[in-house]
């Protein structure tokens, strides 16, 4: 026989036969499985009672036959599932040539059981190995994001993860009636477009290998990515795997971020991009079919009042409801556009000069209701600038630009109100392109060394001796020559620029003064002190750290300020000005009575010298309007025990009125003009030694 069969005493429960196949099973020899009593090779509490019920009954505690799962003891004590067959044979069935013991009841007429095993060993492994299979693949199926549905090639639901459930919101009555055809309708019934939809699963039916990726938009809003792959066996089709995935975020991701880069994060109105789409447009109608269209450039007045004085967070709302205002004052086919800040334009159609006008004064009456927020009422006013195609440029650079010049002459013009580009002479423009490359090569020119300093003498009017010097800045370049300082000093100080030239200034003097003092040749060197340079918070730092780098005592060193920089802010000059003094600086105040000084201020502040003014000295001693003028400022002077600097003195006789007058020092051509160092000590030098 195949399988293990043993031979059981009804009486004993012994094992009175088995074959090998037996004692392979069980790992042991026949001899010694014969006489093993079956309960010892009981592995469950279920088969003691089993053959316990066996026992108790020997005379019919067994059916005829009786088939049952269950796990018998092997010698290595481990426990192997097996089929059992048990039946009850008659002992005088049994052929004269059985086994001694079998023969032996037989004689004794005892019942016998045949009990016949099928080792499930190998099947249990398959079917444990299965099992993992399955939970592997359903592990899978349910770990990803993406819903799943598995159909044969008749299109009858094979299986699916939980994730397709709610991606399709199918409700878990119709899931508990296992009806393929009410699942599938329900997905029909979801899309918004039933009738494509059955068309492209027509089409993935007539090709059981067709691979097909499409988007289904649900009835709720939600949008579903869709891939269909054939599921395979052997080569051959057997159904097809649908994957379905929910990118309602991804594309609404999508749309913001397109939608932020077409508009304004704060407002929500046009931004440049879209706005440069839009005239684009406009552009290529006006030269398809000749139609004209402005652009209005609008910017808040005073705008930095309100975010300084009540903060940005009411600033933003106040841009808010300005955008509202804005929109509602224009036709519906115009666009409005902020570029940032409180800049805002209006693209406007079909518009000529009077219907651009007409515009603008719709945006400024917007604005003649007050602004209510946080509890308080404000006006804001705007002014606007106006471009038109084709007359003020072809492009919307030239456009944005010309209309952005014509808001600035609005607000030269008392703000509050709107201006038409006017065309401006070429010079203009030539002359705007001129500070430009003049700026650009300022810079190059600091970058490569091309600065140099000349020092003009300061002489005491009393004794004729030198006591002093200008530093005054040069330049030549090696395109434009010889330029003068009246002419790239105002592009430096518009530019911002003048800050770094004047650290290099400063620092160039205070290094010519430390080198004249080591040679036995002291002499004090005024350096000039634009606003803005003196306006940075590190100003009197940066003057201690070139003092120290120098080596130069502080005595050596006289800065000369205009009035503009002590009126900016009072209080805060007066502190810089205590704090230069202590270190040693002395101060002077350059161009006096051309600016709008305090005297109130003047008295307080820590200077030692006032420094007339060229264009009253120029008209010494003839002009009774200059000598008067020059007269005062060298009383005030005297009266505030300061010393008075005479400059761009050029005639003796304007020196003899100086003197006369009681000014204590003068400095111009009459001397000498500004010097190179090697000039200047060539020049002085016998009077400095």
């Amino acid at each position: 026989m195949l399988h293990a069969v043993w031979l059981v005493d009804a009486q004993s429960l012994r094992i009175v036969a088995a074959n090998r196949a037996a004692g392979m099973l069980l790992g042991m020899p026949l001899a010694e499985l014969v006489g093993t009593e079956v309960l010892d090779l009981a592995a469950t509490p279920e088969d003691l009672c089993f053959w316990g019920d066996v026992a108790d009954q020997v005379d019919g505690g067994v059916a005829q036959q009786i088939e049952s799962e269950t796990l018998v003891t092997r010698r290595d004590g481990t426990a192997a599932p097996v089929l059992r067959r048990v039946c009850r044979l008659n002992a005088s069935s049994l052929v004269a040539d059985a086994a001694e013991g079998a023969a032996d009841s037989a004689r004794r007429g005892d019942a016998l059981y045949c009990v016949a095993l099928h080792d499930r060993s190998q099947q249990v492994r398959v079917e444990r190995e299965l099992e993992l299979t399955v939970a592997d693949l359903r592990a899978t199926l349910e770990s990803t994001q993406d819903g799943l549905l598995v159909t044969d090639l008749a299109g009858r639901i094979r299986n699916f993860n939980q994730r397709f459930v709610q991606v399709w919101g199918l409700p878990q009555a119709l899931l508990g009636k296992r009806a393929d055809d009410t699942v599938l309708d329900w997905m029909r019934a979801s899309v918004t477009e039933p009738g494509a939809y059955m068309r492209r699963l027509a089409a993935l039916d007539s090709d059981a290998m067709l691979q097909a990726t499409d988007v289904l938009e649900l009835q709720g809003g939600r949008v579903l990515e869709r891939v269909a792959m054939p599921q395979c066996a052997q080569g051959q089709p057997i159904g097809r795997v649908f994957s379905f995935r929910d990118i309602t975020d991804k594309i609404e991701a999508n749309r913001r971020i397109q939608q932020l880069s077409t508009t304004d994060a704060l407002t929500a109105l046009p931004n440049r991009r879209l706005l440069a789409d839009r005239i684009e447009v406009a552009l290529a109608r006006a030269a398809r079919d000749g139609s004209r269209f402005a652009l209005l450039f609008m910017n808040l007045d005073h705008f930095q009042h309100i975010n300084e004085t009540l903060g940005r967070a009411l600033g933003d709302r106040v841009l808010l409801d300005v955008a509202e205002r804005v929109k509602a004052s224009l036709r519906q086919a115009d666009t409005v556009a902020r570029l940032g800040g409180d800049e805002f334009v209006v693209l406007t159609h079909q518009a000529d000069e009077a219907g651009a006008g007409h515009a603008a004064q719709r945006l400024l009456d917007a604005f003649k209701r007050p602004f209510t927020h946080a509890g308080m009422s404000f006006t804001v006013t705007a002014s606007v600038g106006i471009a038109l195609h084709p007359n003020d440029g072809a492009t919307m650079d030239e456009l944005l630009r010309r209309a952005e010049a014509a808001m600035r002459e609005a607000k030269l013009a008392g703000r509050a109100s709107y201006r038409l580009h006017q065309p401006r002479p070429a010079h203009a423009d030539a002359r705007s392109r001129t500070r430009m490359q003049l700026d650009h090569a300022m810079r190059q020119a600091l970058n490569e060394g091309q600065f140099r300093l000349h020092y003009q003498p300061q002489v005491s009017l009393d004794t004729g001796e030198v006591v002093g010097c200008e530093a005054l800045i040069r330049w030549r370049d090696a395109v434009l020559g010889e330029v003068s300082p009246g002419e790239f000093i105002p592009v430096a100080e518009e530019s911002g620029f003048i800050i770094a030239i004047g650290d290099w200034v400063l620092h160039e003097a205070v290094r010519q003064a430390a080198q004249w003092l080591a040679a036995g040749r002291g002499v004090a060197v005024s350096v000039n002190v634009s606003a803005l340079q003196f306006q940075q918070p590190g100003f009197v730092d940066g003057v201690a750290r070139a003092l120290q780098a120098a080596g130069l005592p502080a005595k050596w060193i006289e800065l000369e300020l205009t009035e503009s920089c002590l009126i900016h802010d009072a209080q805060d000059a007066m502190l810089r000005l205590q704090a230069l003094a202590r270190l040693g600086v002395r101060l002077a105040i350059d161009d006096f009575g051309i600016g709008y000084s305090s005297l109130s201020y003047l008295k307080r502040f820590p200077i030692s010298r006032l420094k007339i003014d060229r264009s009253f000295v120029g008209g010494l001693p003839a002009g009774e309007s200059d000598v008067g003028i020059v007269q005062a400022i060298i009383n005030m002077g005297r009266a505030l025990r300061l010393e008075v600097v005479a400059e761009g003195v050029e005639t003796e006789a304007q020196r003899e009125f100086l003197q006369a007058a009681g000014c204590h020092l003068f400095q111009g051509f009459l001397y000498a003009p500004a010097l190179a160092a090697p000039a200047f000590e060539a020049r002085v030098g016998a009077a400095l030694t």
